[in-house]
């Protein structure tokens, strides 16, 4: 697998309403409690999926390793509820419990370390709802297929760690996990 960081550079293909083809803001909102008093979005990125999911939950924290990508965010304009959080998934810093649910959309394969997802566990509270690339798709969008999971290769990752998982389906290029720590 690949555990790349997208390339920032790129970043304006992160903003191509195209995207919710593979994943849209009411499948995400389907999945998580109603108004989540604090949702992390982890590997926000330039804000597309965190800014659509801000009027539905208190305060969203925008978690992103890159801060030129929360750069992005802030000239895309960020929401008065949005906390943006520049750090490594495996070192997230929140304390434990301090989160009431957790979407990952299309960054899974980027940040699935057994130290990430033991991390995401100590904070959570709710579930995560995971929507990514799969390595059963054809790849003609998204990253190439040796660096994604397959949503029994994800599934086993989240369940080594920790994580009881409520919902797994394979699609033609994504796939969707729901799990809870």
């Amino acid at each position: 697998m690949g555990f790349h960081t997208f390339d920032a550079d790129r970043a304006d293909g992160l903003e191509d309403p195209e995207r919710f083809r593979y994943c849209s803001r009411e499948e995400l909102l389907q999945e998580l409690p109603a108004r989540p008093e604090r949702l992390l979005d982890l590997g926000s990125g330039t804000g597309f999926y965190t800014s659509e999911l801000a009027p539905y939950a208190e305060t969203v924290y925008a978690v992103d390793l890159q801060p030129a990508m929360h750069a992005r965010h802030r000239d895309n304009g960020v929401a008065e509820n949005v906390r943006l959080v520049t750090a490594e998934a495996g070192r997230l810093p929140l304390s434990e419990g301090a989160i009431d649910a957790a979407v990952s959309t299309m960054t899974f394969h980027e940040t699935a370390t057994t130290e990430a997802l033991a991390d995401l566990a100590r904070v959570l509270e709710g579930p995560f709802v995971v929507v990514d690339w799969s390595g059963t798709g054809e790849g003609a969008a998204g990253p190439p297929t040796e660096e994604r999971f397959a949503v029994s290769e994800a599934r086993g990752l989240l369940e080594s760690a920790g994580f009881e998982i409520s919902r797994g389906v394979e699609r033609p290029e994504t796939f969707l996990l729901v799990a809870a720590a």
